[in-house]
């Protein structure tokens, strides 16, 4: 080194916001990151978390606990998807925003305005290139989505230079793929159009027309409009019928896509974002995975999701990324055996609870609505095998990861995420202090250290609970406490107001 340029490197030093890393040939570099999120999957859901072998098998999803760290305290953003996912991606929670805070039909337009920093875009800005793979349902267009032109506002818009995905859910129309901009093998002489109010003349749907289904309805279950490959779905929609997906495929495709970014982009930084259809309704996993569990049809569809995740990992192993890759695996929200269709037999679980000991399901304010499975890995770093008890939220990974990139967020973007990367890598034993979250709508709950302070609904009084002795929520203590239940209501009101709900411990 001549002395200009340690000249250069001591001013550099010295800059305000210029920092210098020094490193040995051992230490780890910034990884990869693959961020893998399950659909409905709960806390109960997988091996490691507590699931009897005899109902179904997970090893895959069991191996990231193996070779890194899983997580005790781990919450969804919401107990319900599209809030979730809006809040993974901008670190907001969904409340702040009336066009995410519920769940969104597969017309709705976007919901993440284009130009405000997200998690692609703070992987982005720091040189990696961006991938999305799998479902959407965070709305496209502005002010509707234009099916049979260029879909935007959406994934690209949001910082994913490449995605491939499908706009909502497997149970809502429109039941197609799109790539980029477009829908994938649309043909302009059958142009698609999607209502969510009233149906197109003379369209066939799952309540007009049972004798249509291949999967019956469960009568008062909803589900009963626009029929796709003799499945009825939510919403209404007319064309596009080459370009429809087939069911029983639907995972191959997401971890086949996901494997293909991995191999195009193994030789340069890369953030890949899977998000799974399983094991969300309709539940018609591949015929190979038809009669595998001792659960029924969910837990077929739990096989199914554990070989997608396996087909990830394998890839990250061929490829020879897996020690330089930080692997994140979690759900966006709890699990649920509700049902809207007629597997018969097949849709027993024999005895196996999603949620494990957690009081409730997807939708509710208990533990079992976003308490979610949460798992790292990352073997350059990551210590393997270990358990923490840190709260950590689906909310908190965009400042979290704009730590590991050394990037920084503007003011007023991901007002609520909080960086937890010491807690994500087991480096700290403690990652929030307090976490703000929503059953639904601007419905929230609040867990500040081992209390979680449910308010008063119509219903309901307010309930509070210590989760440290009662983790199944059983014992309302909020009249031995009234001074802490105050106090905790009145935080949640000045979170509703405004204030920001980063809730980390002091350092």
């Amino acid at each position: 080194m001549d002395h200009r340029t340690a000249l250069l490197l001591a001013l550099c030093a010295s800059a305000v916001g210029c920092r210098t890393t020094s490193r040995t040939d051992d230490a780890p570099r910034r990884p990869n990151v693959v961020v893998i999120l399950a659909d409905d999957l709960g806390y109960g859901d997988t091996n490691v978390y507590g699931a009897s072998p005899a109902h179904f098998e997970t090893p895959n999803i069991d191996r990231l606990a193996r070779e890194g760290l899983r997580f005790t305290n781990a919450y969804a953003a919401a107990s319900c998807c599209s809030p979730s996912r809006y809040a993974l991606l901008t670190g907001e929670l969904a409340f702040r925003n009336p066009r995410a805070q519920g769940v969104m039909t597969g017309n709705a337009a976007a919901s993440i305005d284009p130009g405000r920093t997200t998690l692609a875009t703070v992987f982005r800005d720091a040189g990696y290139t961006t991938g999305f793979v799998g479902k959407w349902h965070l709305g496209l267009g502005d002010p509707a989505p234009d099916w049979n032109g260029v879909l935007a506002p959406g994934p690209v818009e949001a910082g994913f230079e490449e995605c491939f995905y499908f706009p909502g859910t497997g149970d809502r129309v429109p039941c197609v793929w799109v790539r980029g901009h477009r829908v994938v093998g649309l043909d302009s002489a059958d142009p698609l159009a999607v209502d969510y109010r009233v149906n197109f003349e003379g369209e066939p749907t799952g309540a007009a027309n049972p004798e249509l289904l291949t999967l019956p309805l469960i009568p008062g279950h909803g589900h009963a409009d626009s029929i796709v490959h003799g499945t009825s779905r939510i919403g209404f929609a007319k064309g596009g019928v080459a370009a429809q997906w087939v069911d029983e495929t639907m995972s191959d495709t997401i971890a086949g896509e996901a494997v293909e970014f991995l191999e195009r982009h193994k030789d340069e930084p890369f953030f890949l974002y899977v998000a799974t259809h399983g094991i969300h309704e309709p539940k018609l996993p591949h015929p190979r995975f038809v009669d595998t569990s001792g659960a029924g049809v969910y837990g077929d569809q739990v096989h199914e999701l554990d070989d997608a995740v396996g087909q990830v990992l394998d890839a990250l192993d061929r490829l020879d990324l897996a020690r330089d890759t930080l692997v994140l695996f979690t759900s966006d929200n709890g699990g649920t055996d509700w049902i809207a269709y007629d597997y018969g037999a097949r849709s027993d679980l024999h005895g196996h609870r999603p949620n494990g000991d957690l009081r409730g399901e997807k939708f509710t304010h208990w533990e079992g609505g976003s308490r979610v499975p949460w798992m790292v890995r990352w073997p350059a770093r990551v210590a393997p095998g270990g358990v923490s008890d840190a709260v950590v939220d689906l909310v908190d990974v965009t400042a979290s990861m704009a730590h590991l990139v050394e990037a920084e967020i503007p003011a007023g973007q991901a007002p609520d995420s909080a960086d937890v990367l010491d807690a994500l890598l087991g480096e700290s034993p403690t990652g929030r202090d307090e976490l703000v979250g929503i059953q639904s709508g601007r419905n929230l709950f609040l867990r500040r250290g081992d209390w979680k302070w449910i308010p008063a609904r119509k219903d309901q009084p307010g309930m509070l609970f210590d989760l440290a002795h009662d983790p199944a929520e059983t014992t309302d203590v909020a009249a031995e406490h009234p001074a802490l239940a105050a106090e905790l209501d009145a935080r949640l009101e000045a979170v509703l107001a405004g204030a920001p709900a980063g809730g980390m411990a002091p350092r």
